[in-house]
């Protein structure tokens, strides 16, 4: 990606589309003195709407803090981050939270599932903490949505971990967010249920133009979006468009040799 006087340059994105989240000159330091590190150095970005961004580097690159910065989940050092039109910086923390809840989507690497709910009150709970019980059947319909009607009465222990993931994806997905967060959503997974809720994320973007950002250490997974940002000691060290398995190894491999 490379970057003028206007902001960041996105391939295949109109100029006059507002980005569903943008970043500009964000840092991120944690700790102080000798223990002070800078895990994003600053950084900016434009993720489109209705597109499929995957987010790589080597470890400690920032790619796990630009999304907690990204989603509202840590407030950066310096910069400015926007959920569309809306800055995040002005906002107060109940606000912060009321926004993460209505227009934010998270799915991480644990599934987070309440053992003692059902698939469908584990799906309902984003309604139910907002003061919206939902009806059983937008419950229903959620899981419909990643292909688990008729596990809506089964608790997680009676789900396999790629379920269990789909019923998270449910559970994100039920309140229509703007933007879907996956944080190496496919981490716990065997390769065919990580490839089934890769598909489903593929699907959201092509079927509903949904927006989704994940976070992935595998080239395979990052294969699946529309372009994949590369990070490096907190910067972005350039992207890729239309990514392939061996194109993005080659990549990572380029990086984590310094290169």
């Amino acid at each position: 990606m490379t970057a003028g006087a206007a902001g960041p340059i996105l391939v295949g994105v109109s100029i006059d589309e507002v980005p569903a989240v943008r970043l500009r000159e964000v840092r991120k330091v944690f700790g102080a003195g000798a223990d002070r590190v800078a895990a994003l150095d600053g950084l900016s970005v434009d993720i489109p709407k209705g597109g499929f961004t995957a987010v790589m580097g080597p470890s400690g690159s920032g790619k796990s803090t630009l999304l907690q910065c990204a989603a509202g989940l840590e407030r950066p050092s310096g910069g400015a981050v926007y959920l569309g039109d809306t800055p995040l910086a002005g906002l107060s923390e109940t606000q912060l939270t009321r926004l993460r809840r209505d227009r934010i989507g998270f799915v991480f690497q644990s599934f987070n599932l309440l053992p003692y709910l059902d698939a469908a009150r584990n799906v309902a709970l984003p309604l139910l903490l907002a003061g919206r019980p939902p009806r059983r059947r937008e419950t229903v319909a959620a899981l419909a949505e990643v292909g688990l009607a008729e596990r809506a009465g089964h608790r997680p222990a009676q789900l396999s971990g790629g379920q269990q993931q789909r019923v998270a994806m449910a559970r994100a997905l039920i309140a229509r967010p703007e933007v879907l967060f996956a944080d190496e959503p496919t981490g716990n997974l065997d390769s065919a249920a990580g490839r089934g809720v890769l598909d489903l994320l593929r699907a959201m973007v092509d079927s509903h133009r949904r927006t989704v950002v994940m976070v992935t250490h595998d080239p395979l997974a990052a294969s699946y979006a529309d372009r994949v940002l590369f990070l490096r000691d907190g910067a972005l060290a350039g992207e890729l468009a239309g990514p392939t398995p061996r194109g993005v190894a080659g990549r990572m491999a380029a990086l984590e040799a310094g290169q």
